[in-house]
């Protein structure tokens, strides 16, 4: 899989120190600037402390399967500033070339969010996925419209939450399906929200967050 993240840190000079200090336990394969410079730090072949406590598809040690792309902005700590055109091309192009050399399906390009819903919640909203999609890369439906409607919201019990756990882990996410719509339920939610449904991130999942769920599901090619 391919996993997306911002740095998260004031400056890119910080967060690539950082990337690059082995005191600090943690690295990426590649470390995208703002104007779209791309610089490798780690050998595709090689595995980088980029994912931590993560899972996907039922798969625990992400770091060993996956390929992480940092891209350098100070994310919701630093305002949630949108990343620049110039970094979403260079992303564009670098996926792109990954996955003409190696095979890695649609539906694995994710957000490190996504494998560590909750802990992590980069690269945020205004990481325009859509844009991504349109040009090849990457899983997305167009979001379903917020309306009204019944939802799930923490607390909720039954088989409908069950049903509803049942499909997030369908589609990959780590989560027990209980029938209890607890913390992490909620969890999953909001990281499901900020990647596929991001004009509200709330964890709750409403009619917009299950239908958009349920068209993902739909047009996913294993």
């Amino acid at each position: 899989m391919i996993l997306l993240h911002y740095t998260g840190m004031p400056t890119g000079a910080e967060a690539l120190m950082r990337l690059t200090n082995p005191l600090s336990e943690v690295s990426a394969h590649y470390f995208i600037w703002e104007d779209g410079a791309v610089l490798q730090l780690v050998p595709e072949a090689r595995r980088a402390w980029h994912a931590g406590a993560a899972s996907w598809a039922g798969e625990s040690d992400i770091n060993s399967r996956s390929i992480g792309v940092e891209i350098v902005n100070p994310g919701h700590e630093g305002g949630s500033p949108p990343f620049t055109d110039a970094q979403i091309e260079a992303v564009i192009a670098l996926c792109a070339d990954i996955r003409s050399r190696m095979i890695v399906p649609q539906h694995r390009v994710l957000a490190h969010s996504d494998v560590a819903p909750g802990r992590k919640c980069d690269p945020g909203e205004t990481f325009p996925w859509e844009t991504l999609h349109a040009r090849g890369i990457g899983h997305y439906v167009p979001p379903a419209p917020i309306t009204g409607g019944r939802f799930f919201a923490l607390g909720d019990e039954g088989q409908p939450v069950q049903a509803l756990q049942a499909m997030f882990a369908l589609y990959g996410y780590a989560i027990q399906v209980t029938g209890v719509f607890d913390e992490a339920t909620e969890k999953v939610v909001r990281a499901f929200q900020r990647h596929f449904r991001r004009e509200r991130v709330d964890g709750v999942a409403d009619a917009s967050t299950i239908t958009t769920l349920r068209d993902l599901i739909a047009a996913r090619r294993d």
